[in-house]
């Protein structure tokens, strides 16, 4: 028995020492890490935009510790008399308590057309929605403060909250900063306000345009956040636009309304709708220029062109700050039946997986391109449909061309701006969508979200 017990302790000294070894050997030799990607996206600009100050419009911001520490969440701007207000909101029927609450403010008879002065206030860090009553409660508890300071009707103060769904808005820290805010309330804080309504976000984003009315000059700044949870819904993100024009809050909506399927309604990160989507646009009517008041007049093309413009600059922005994004990259349909088909194509390119994990592999795989036409749900003929990557036309009439490159194909990949062409051969309608990779770090900032 001695004799056997003796062996079993030998034979377990052995497998210990085996053991001992491999984790040693692991210990030199470990496995390759997984790259995560940058935690400053490459694709952010330089540098903030310098952006003009925009008559009647001040700003200020706040640490309210929402839910970040050692940081500004909170931001409020804050609208002379006379200005007029549009919006456009997250189509999502889970919307955030804040988003009712703009859009019933928003459809009110007269409301957008009130002569009194206006506010916006927006707080990061907590979405406030799936919230029930007490979500309600806190924005009229934010309002009913920012109202009271400011000597505003509360019908004309606007909140957004943008952070982690599902729980209760401490909204009691966010009133606490409300007579901070209106005593550091200044003409030039834009970018200190961009920086505030950040969550994820990697970047500030600001843009600006200028453009000739009828005897002045209009001015247009925007700023903006979203990083993920981005599928157009309108907005895809929170999005403030003030101007200096003067135009009537009738003609400012139909204005937003007819360009935000072009901008943020043709962008994708995710496939992921907000609760909490806003945008949000303001005319100080300050500008030395002549009013807007017909829409197809010279000044009226002008400004909405330059609307269009520093949406699609934001709505860009988005996507290059894309959560873990290094690649940002255009699907550009053309010959569709119709305009919706091209839409349904475009999309079903700019989220499949396959294809944004490829894009992010640098992996020339336009069959996963074709797989997304395929199962798009938009009319489609296999042999007449054309694939191409950039100039490279790959893929046509049913087959890949004679002289494909694949070195070529792989080369292009490894640019940081893509073009996915398609091309359905059928009709005459178009549509270009922006979007960006699939990446290691998409899944640890998702994963850590609420950590």
């Amino acid at each position: 028995m001695a004799k056997k017990n003796k062996d079993m302790k030998e034979r377990i000294e052995k497998l210990k020492a085996k053991v001992k070894k491999l984790k040693a050997k692991l210990g030199r030799t470990p496995a390759k890490p997984i790259a995560k990607g940058p935690l400053i996206s490459p694709l952010a600009p330089a540098a903030f935009p310098q952006l003009p100050v925009i008559e009647g419009v001040e700003f200020a911001t706040a640490a309210a510790g929402v839910k970040y520490q050692g940081r500004t969440d909170v931001m409020l701007a804050r609208i002379c008399e006379g200005a007029a207000i549009a919006g456009a909101f997250t189509k999502s029927s889970t919307r955030a308590a804040c988003v009712l609450d703009c859009q019933s403010k928003l459809n009110a008879r007269g409301a957008a057309e009130a002569t009194g002065g206006a506010a916006i206030i927006v707080n990061s860090g907590n979405a406030n929605a799936f919230t029930g009553a007490a979500g309600a409660q806190s924005v009229d508890a934010v309002t009913g403060a920012v109202a009271e300071a400011l000597g505003l009707d509360a019908a004309r103060v606007f909140s957004s909250s943008t952070g982690v769904i599902g729980e209760p808005l401490p909204h009691d820290r966010i009133v606490a900063t409300v007579a901070d805010l209106k005593a550091s309330l200044s003409a030039d804080g834009a970018e200190a306000a961009a920086r505030a309504i950040m969550t994820t976000d990697t970047f500030a984003k600001g843009a600006t345009v200028e453009v000739e009315g009828d005897g002045g000059t209009i001015k247009i700044v925007g700023i903006a956040k979203g990083s993920g949870m981005i599928a157009p819904n309108m907005a895809t993100m929170l999005v403030y636009i003030f101007t200096d024009a003067a135009i009537s809050a009738k003609n400012l909506q139909k204005m937003l309304s007819r360009q935000v399927d072009d901008t943020f309604n043709a962008i994708t990160v995710d496939s992921d709708t907000s609760t909490s989507d806003a945008l949000i646009v303001a005319a100080t009517g300050k500008t030395p220029a002549a009013p807007i008041t017909d829409l197809r007049s010279r000044p009226a093309r002008a400004f909405e062109a330059g609307l269009r413009k520093v949406m699609m600059d934001l709505a860009h922005q988005v996507v290059r700050d894309g959560e873990g994004a290094t690649k940002f990259v255009e699907v550009r349909v053309t010959g569709a039946t119709t305009a919706e088909d091209a839409h349904k194509v475009a999309m079903s390119v700019a989220n499949s997986p396959l294809v944004k994990t490829a894009i992010a592999g640098e992996d020339a795989n336009w069959g996963r391109v074709v797989a997304a036409v395929g199962k798009s749900g938009a009319v489609a003929d296999r042999d007449k449909l054309t694939i191409s990557f950039g100039d490279m036309v790959l893929a046509e009439k049913g087959w890949r061309v004679p002289d494909y490159s694949e070195a070529e194909a792989s080369a292009y990949m490894k640019q940081d701006e893509l073009v996915i062409g398609v091309d359905l051969g059928l009709g005459k309608a178009a549509k270009s969508v922006w979007t960006c990779d699939l990446t290691y770090r998409y899944i640890e900032i998702n994963a850590d979200y609420r950590s």
